[in-house]
C-alpha cells in the first residue's frame, strides 16, 4: 500500500490547479467574425402572415348585431359610429348613450362572438376587447365610446 504525505498531496494539487490556470490563460481564442454593427442593414422580416377572408369577413358584420353606446361629453358620438359601421357592412341595431363609468373605448362580446370582436375593434381601431357583462345583451357585440375615434 502506497501512502502519500499530506504536505505532497497538497503540493500535487496546487500544481494540477496553476496548471490548468496556466492552460486557460495560454490557450488560443477562437476566431470571431467581425461584424460592424453601425453599418449592418436592420431588416425585419415579419414571423407571421396574417390573411384574412374578405368575403367571411363581410358575412361576419352582415350576420352580428352592433350597438353602439356614447359614454363621453361628444354629442352624436355613438350616432356617428354607427352610421360609419353600418356603411362597413355591419348590421348595428341601435346606438345611445352609455350611463356609468367605462375606463376607455371598448368592444363588449359574448363568448360565441370573439372573433367577431375582433374583426369590430380592428374596423374601428380600438384595443380594448372584453367578455359583456350585465346588463347588456348577449346576442350582440356592444361598444361602448369614452372618445373620438380615428378616422
Amino acid at each position: 500500500m502506497l501512502v502519500v504525505s499530506s504536505p505532497l498531496a497538497l503540493v500535487s494539487a496546487g500544481a494540477v490547479l496553476i496548471a490548468g490556470a496556466a492552460f486557460i490563460a495560454t490557450a488560443p481564442e477562437k476566431e470571431q467574425p467581425e461584424v460592424d454593427l453601425i453599418s449592418a442593414p436592420y431588416i425585419v422580416e415579419p414571423q407571421l402572415e396574417l390573411t384574412r377572408n374578405p368575403e367571411l369577413d363581410q358575412a361576419q358584420r352582415r350576420d352580428t348585431y352592433v350597438v353602439v353606446f356614447n359614454n363621453s361629453g361628444i354629442t352624436g358620438l355613438a350616432a356617428g359610429v354607427s352610421e360609419r359601421l353600418a356603411g362597413a357592412g355591419w348590421n348595428v341595431v341601435g346606438s345611445d348613450n352609455w350611463y356609468g363609468t367605462i375606463p376607455e373605448t371598448t368592444v363588449y362580446y359574448p363568448p360565441e362572438l370573439r372573433s367577431q370582436a375582433d374583426l369590430l375593434a380592428g374596423d374601428l381601431g380600438i384595443a380594448r376587447v372584453v367578455p359583456s357583462v350585465e346588463p347588456m345583451q348577449m346576442d350582440r357585440l356592444t361598444v361602448i365610446l369614452t372618445t373620438e375615434l380615428p378616422e
